[in-house]
C-alpha cells in the first residue's frame, strides 16, 4: 500500500500479511480523493474511519493535513498496526478496538467525513445498518459525507440519505449526505 499524496506522498507501507484486510486499491483511493479535493480542505476536516483495517485511508487523510482522525476496527492486530505506523509517521490517529456497530451505537464523535470499508460479503441488512446508525445518531456533519466502500455487486442506492456513487473496477464508493434544505434557499 502507498500514500498517494501529501507530506508522505509515495511512501510505501507494508502491513503484516496475517491481518484480515482488503486495502482500498491505490487506483480507487486516488479517484476517491480527487472527488473529495473538490469539496474539502483536508486540514479543516475530521475523519471517522470505520472498519479501518491497515489504516490506509486514515494515513492518506493524515498525510494531507487532517488533524482529527479516529480509526475503528474490531481486530486487535489492525489497531496495533495503525498505532505503530501512526507513531512512526507522527500522525495523530486515535484508535478504538471495537465492533463498528457497537461503536456507532455509543459514540459521541461526529465527523465531516465518515469512511466505512466493511467486508464485501456483508449482507444487505449489515450494509443498511451503517447509514442508519450514522444518520439516526447525527454522527456526520451537515456538510459532510458518509462514504461506504463496497463491491459492484452490492447496491446501496435505495437506502435513505444516498446521494451518488462512483465505480472503480470492482469497487464502488457510495456517498450519503444530509439533504440540503432547498426550501430555505427559496425563502
Amino acid at each position: 500500500m502507498r500514500i498517494i499524496s501529501g507530506k508522505y506522498k509515495g511512501k510505501r507501507l507494508m502491513a503484516p500479511s496475517k491481518l484480515p484486510v482488503r486495502p482500498t486499491t491505490d487506483f480507487a483511493k486516488e479517484a476517491l480523493f480527487n472527488i473529495l479535493n473538490n469539496s474539502f480542505y483536508f486540514d479543516e476536516v475530521s475523519l471517522l474511519d470505520l472498519f479501518s483495517g491497515t489504516g490506509n485511508i486514515s494515513y492518506e487523510f493524515a498525510s494531507r493535513g487532517c488533524k482529527e482522525i479516529t480509526a475503528v476496527d474490531a481486530n486487535i492486530g489492525c489497531v496495533q498496526y495503525i498505532n505503530k505506523t501512526a507513531k512512526e509517521l507522527d500522525f495523530d490517529i486515535r484508535t478504538f478496538k471495537s465492533d463498528v456497530f457497537k461503536f456507532l451505537e455509543k459514540t459521541m464523535i461526529t465527523a465531516d467525513i465518515i469512511f466505512a470499508d466493511p467486508p464485501y460479503d456483508f449482507s444487505d441488512e449489515q450494509f443498511a445498518e451503517i447509514p442508519k446508525l450514522v444518520f439516526e445518531r447525527n454522527l456526520v456533519s451537515e456538510e459532510g459525507y458518509l462514504i461506504v466502500e463496497h463491491s459492484k455487486h452490492t447496491k446501496l442506492s435505495e437506502l435513505p440519505f444516498f446521494a451518488f456513487d462512483k465505480r472503480y473496477g470492482g469497487s464502488v464508493f457510495s456517498f450519503f449526505e444530509i439533504p440540503s434544505d432547498e426550501e430555505d434557499i427559496e425563502e
